[in-house]
């Protein structure tokens, strides 16, 4: 019995790099019989709000073009089932992250849950506003994920909005045009921006008392997955040294761990990193009181955890 239990820690152990036995948000997505995506930050890295649905032509019927169908985590039983939408030959599909972004991060970015008994080809676009677009990639042949990098694109912004376009390689079928079950977010992240004025007086780095509330009000965001890398970056406006600024934005980062630090309490499963930038990364020009007062930030963006990147960088 125990030689038994032993063989199956070791099968689980290889075949999902050790995903199965961490704690914590992540969560498994069966693609097919024999394989599951891992996500890190599990059911809130899908898209959630529907912007644009445009059906392709030939279309494919009615019961296949229920918009809602491609939102939240997948639930593709069969193809009679109508759990899923189906773009039509050429069409198209805006989806919107509204709890969550993503980003270029190691291994793949985004999954595209495709389903149906064939694996058509679509173009897939990103943006940050959803006006500006930028080519992401194509699914096709029964791939289905999306690594950003292949595209050259950087490792700091963060996505929001993601448009599929079919390809127009199978027009025929009553379900005509890719057809998508769910699309989700494999480096899922959150992020979250506060002004340095709500958090500090003027060139300080302890919190204010009314500070302390509002980082409280922020950790029930995050919250929302227990199990996670806290990115903290610190941000001045250009008055005063860069030296100077560069130490006072590296304080206001502690400051702000040691605060969620003692909020989670010392059990919680999140690794915390800070990065200060001091005045290097103004969002605008630092030449007026309102710019400056804008440049002048703490950004906290939740990642997933280290131990997720340790297993894909193992089974690499």
């Amino acid at each position: 019995m125990l030689r038994s239990v032993l063989l199956l820690f070791i099968v689980l152990f290889v075949s999902e790099g050790f995903l199965f036995a961490q704690k914590g948000t992540g969560k498994l997505y069966r693609i097919d019989r024999y394989e599951s995506i891992y996500l890190p930050l599990g059911k809130i890295s899908f898209a959630d709000k529907l912007i644009e649905y445009k059906v392709g032509s030939p279309a494919p019927i009615q019961k296949y073009r229920d918009s809602v169908q491609c939102l939240h985590e997948p639930n593709y039983k069969n193809y009679q089932t109508p759990n899923f939408l189906s773009l039509g030959c050429g069409g198209s599909l805006t989806v919107e992250f509204t709890d969550n972004g993503f980003m270029n991060l190691p291994g793949d970015d985004l999954y595209i849950f495709e389903v149906g008994p064939s694996k058509e080809a679509a173009k897939v676009e990103i943006s940050q506003n959803g006006i500006d677009w930028v080519y992401a990639g194509k699914i096709a042949g029964g791939k289905s994920s999306i690594d950003l990098s292949k595209e050259g694109i950087d490792g700091e912004t963060v996505f929001y909005f993601l448009r599929i376009t079919d390809l127009r390689d199978l027009c025929r079928s009553i379900s005509a045009g890719a057809d998508i079950d769910a699309i989700g977010a494999i480096n899922s992240v959150i992020k979250l921006t506060i002004n340095a004025d709500v958090l500090f007086d003027v060139a300080k780095y302890d919190l204010k008392e009314t500070a302390k509330k509002s980082l409280d009000s922020l950790t029930e965001i995050i919250k929302k997955v227990d199990k996670a890398t806290i990115l903290i970056e610190g941000h001045t406006d250009s008055d005063g040294s860069e030296i100077t600024n560069m130490q006072l934005s590296e304080n206001r980062c502690i400051s702000v761990k040691e605060r969620l630090m003692e909020i989670f309490g010392e059990n919680a499963l999140y690794d915390y990193e800070i990065k200060p930038y001091g005045e290097s990364k103004p969002r605008i020009p630092n030449d007026s009181p309102q710019n400056k007062h804008q440049n002048r930030r703490v950004e906290i963006t939740v990642l997933p955890p280290k131990d997720y990147y340790e297993s894909i960088s193992i089974k690499k």
